[in-house]
């Protein structure tokens, strides 16, 4: 019978094909097994996690997860100097790159390191923070503090930061890596205008301070450098006198080009608000009603019988500061500003509110919406520079005609000066003096394939994308992404050569910040 000859013959092959897959498998558990045998070895005072690591691979835009392959909790700046230089005098053969992570509130993967290492910022949280007093008063603070504690320890000396985002509960480093905006930006410039020192570990593993004065070409470049350079480690942040109060205050619009012209002058006159921006809202229902309960009205009778449904209008939102006693003398100043604006006259709403309460008021809505199950949904946010010749453009384009409501979130819409940022650092302007920063702010429902659904909101930031590149309106993202180095080059334009050379300079390995997308670790097969 043939039958036994035929089995005795597929047995050295079977034989054969085990023998594969157990190599196969070995060398496979080698390859990840000698990573984190390779990392047990350093000498850290803080840790390594190599397990339930899956709150690295998570962001606020909560679209892209890449799982590390170990998060360093560091207790101090040698901790991560220890890990990078550890890749880096592994050279081009490791694979191995690091992103740092702060309070994840990256949009799309930024902080994530496929594969490598995360760096949890908020380990070196909490420390001591150095408020100095005097006639140029700044604070000393790790990057991994978040700026709503930066501001409750200035405010124990009557004092604060001048430059905010809207959102404070986001950690230093993190914001310094981008730019770090609010309503102060037209005053004071954004967040990287406001740093006097920084602490930088580069992708060499080297602890580097700079600043304007010393080692100026990385302070620049690691300001608004997408992490490209160095991870901040320590920051000196510029303070100034801290109100007790805010006069908060919104008016209404129907017409975009006055909205923007008046926007313009508050930012542009000496005395004005202390915070400028704007809104777009486009058929909101029950907008007058959902104010009331945290304003107040001019005009009741008037209000009560407005409609913003099916209507698109613009909100100009400002606040003046001032101190107990004070009030009469602000109430004159306000009264003076808004008199020379154009804004519908019974569509006056005012309120009083602690400064910190105003600063921190998104906070306020975080909870509510954590308390429904509203605040970890994807976030597909949109953030554009657009020139101040283009805006009316833009506007009548995208308000009303691709944009439809703003009933998935809020879109911001004000100006800046130019003037107030410093073209030595990384980040990337319009090139006008003037410039708006417009922000899409939309939260996705999951599995919706309605206008509320991810893909959807995808589909409309691409559309209005495709129209600013068409309509050749000279836009740039804030937060951008890119996939490709043509795109990166193509958002940096003249800064490309620069920004790379910075780039072979301190991180020549492309160690850092692989999220990013714009280098790609060249690795030895050697």
């Amino acid at each position: 019978m043939k039958f036994p000859a035929t089995q005795n013959s597929i047995l050295p092959i079977r034989s054969f094909i085990v023998l594969l897959i157990g190599c196969l498998a070995i060398n496979l558990s080698l390859c990840f097994s000698s990573f984190p045998s390779s990392i047990k070895t350093l000498n850290v005072e803080g840790h390594f996690s190599f397990d339930n690591n899956e709150f690295a691979a998570r962001d606020f835009g909560n679209r892209f997860r890449f799982l590390p392959s170990a998060v360093l909790h560091p207790k101090s700046v040698s901790d991560i100097a220890t890990i990078i230089k550890h890749i880096w005098q592994k050279g081009p053969g490791s694979k191995l790159t690091v992103a740092a992570r702060g309070h994840g509130h990256s949009l799309q993967g930024q902080a994530q390191a496929p594969q490598g290492i995360v760096i949890n910022m908020e380990s070196l949280s909490g420390q001591e923070m150095k408020v100095h007093t005097g006639r140029f008063p700044y604070v000393d603070v790790w990057a991994g503090e978040l700026w709503i504690n930066i501001l409750h320890e200035c405010l124990k000396f009557g004092l604060a930061p001048k430059s905010w985002t809207d959102y404070l509960h986001l950690t230093v480093g993190g914001t310094l890596s981008n730019a770090g905006i609010s309503g102060q930006a037209f005053r004071h410039g954004p967040q990287i205008s406001n740093v006097h020192q920084l602490e930088v570990v580069t992708g060499k593993g080297e602890v580097t301070i700079c600043s304007e004065e010393q080692n100026a070409d990385l302070f620049h470049g690691v300001l608004g450098g997408l992490g490209q350079f160095g991870i901040i480690t320590r920051a000196r942040i510029s303070l100034e006198p801290a109100p007790k109060m805010v006069k908060w205050i919104r008016v209404l619009y129907s017409d975009f080009s006055t909205f923007a012209r008046d926007q313009e002058y508050l930012i542009s006159t000496q005395n004005t608000f202390d915070y400028v921006e704007g809104l777009v809202i486009i058929n909101k229902t029950g907008l007058i009603n959902n104010w009331r309960s945290s304003f107040n009205l001019q005009d009741p009778v008037q209000a009560s019988q407005f409609k913003s449904d099916g209507r698109t209008l613009f909100c100009l939102e400002l606040t003046k500061n001032f101190n107990p006693g004070e009030a009469d003398k602000i109430d004159q100043e306000i009264d003076s500003l808004l008199s020379r604006l154009s804004y519908i006259p019974s569509m006056l709403f005012m309120s009083e509110a602690s400064y910190v309460e105003f600063l921190d008021r998104v906070h306020a809505a975080e909870i509510k919406l954590r308390s429904k199950g509203l605040w970890d949904l994807p976030h597909p946010w949109l953030n554009l520079l657009v020139p101040k010749s283009k805006i009316h453009s833009f506007a009548e384009r995208v308000f009303g005609n691709i944009l439809t409501d703003t009933n998935n979130g809020p879109v911001l819409v004000y100006p800046a000066n130019k003037s107030k940022w410093d073209n030595r650092t990384s980040f990337v302007l319009p090139e006008e003096d003037i410039f708006y920063l417009v922000a899409f702010l939309p939260q996705a429902v999951p599995l919706s394939t309605e206008n509320d659904g991810l893909e959807p909101l995808l589909s409309l930031n691409k559309r209005i994308l495709d129209y600013c590149e068409e309509a050749h309106l000279g836009v740039k993202q804030y937060l951008p992404y890119y996939t490709t180095q043509e795109e990166w080059r193509a958002h940096f334009g003249q800064q490309w050569e620069v920004f790379a050379r910075r780039k072979s300079a301190y991180d020549p390995l492309a160690i850092l910040a692989p999220g990013q997308r714009i280098f790609q670790k060249a690795i030895s097969n050697l």
